[in-house]
């Protein structure tokens, strides 16, 4: 009898423990909610503005593609294993690394049938002018991938007040024109384009508000600038994104056209860091920076 009873004890705790160790996160993704059955232990990550977002966080990432953009990440993960490229996985290397989730977001997201075939993918893509909102749902939902929902809140918070600490900066500064050159062509983007969330967070008017440009932007000369006269230019360098040897955004803008606008003369032309905005856009910390370069630049108001 009591031999019975022992084997009935074991099994008892052996239940419990399964019981307290089930796991299920129903979590956002850019298909709609999407339920994880099981913890990832083992992850390849496809898109930068997820793994700057899983690295603030503390979660260890597996797999990565051949090229980060960000300097901070090719020194944290520079010896990490390379999976591919964002637009094209390696699925031999993919294979052999055997991961137990696999995250693609923005230029990876079309690879998502074919990473789905080595293990279960999820699309994270951030886009748009609620790219703010997008993000701060990702790191929740990051939280709750990884059972860290203590770290991620933290983090939201971090994020929050620096959104609060750059509308500060930016109030009543004026209006401001988003331009991204592209070696010696610029084009210009408005609120509800892929930069939009710059106008809509931070609560910056724009210049133009009939600009209304999606993820090429509106393909302007400098003449049209010149025209608007913005009391601010941001500007995106997207040769400096992608490390192309193109002329830079600095010597693109240096002309007499620009020189003689307000925001030109006023010292008020704010560079961001462009791999921030135009790879990662929506990571926690490269959003984060790109906060910071608009808060300084505002600050700096004559």
């Amino acid at each position: 009898m009591k031999k019975l009873v022992n084997l009935i004890g074991i099994a008892a705790l052996s239940i419990a423990t399964v019981c307290s160790s089930a796991f299920s996160a129903e979590i956002q993704t850019a298909a709609g909610p999407q339920e994880i059955a099981e913890k990832p232990n083992r992850i390849a990550v496809f898109d930068i503005a997820a793994i700057d977002t899983l690295d603030a966080l503390g979660v260890k990432i597996d797999g990565v593609p051949n090229n980060l953009y960000i300097d901070a990440l090719k020194q944290k993960l520079g010896s990490t294993e390379q999976v591919g490229t964002l637009f094209e996985p390696d699925l031999e290397v993919l294979n052999a690394l055997a991961p137990e989730l696999i995250i693609v977001g923005g230029r990876s997201s079309t690879q998502i049938e074919q990473t789905s075939r080595v293990a279960p993918s999820i699309d994270m893509t951030i886009w748009g002018d609620d790219l703010i909102d997008q993000a701060r749902q990702r790191i929740v939902d990051y939280g709750k991938l990884f059972e860290i929902e203590e770290k991620a809140q933290s983090l939201v918070s971090e994020f929050d007040a620096k959104i609060e600490e750059t509308k500060s900066a930016a109030k009543g500064q004026g209006n401001a024109l988003i331009v991204m050159t592209n070696g010696p062509k610029i084009s210009v983007y408005g609120p509800n384009s892929r930069f939009g969330w710059v106008h809509t967070t931070l609560d910056i008017p724009a210049a133009d508000p009939q600009i209304d440009a999606g993820e090429h932007g509106d393909a302007v000369s400098f003449e049209f600038i010149a025209e608007i006269d913005p009391d601010w230019l941001i500007v995106v360098d997207r040769a400096a994104a992608i490390g192309s040897n193109e002329q830079n955004a600095k010597a693109t803008l240096d002309n007499e056209l620009i020189r003689n606008t307000k925001a030109w003369q006023s010292g008020q032309v704010i560079y961001v860091p462009s791999s921030n905005v135009y790879i990662a856009a929506g990571g926690a910390r490269t959003t984060m920076a790109v906060f910071d370069a608009l808060a300084e630049g505002f600050s700096k108001a004559e």
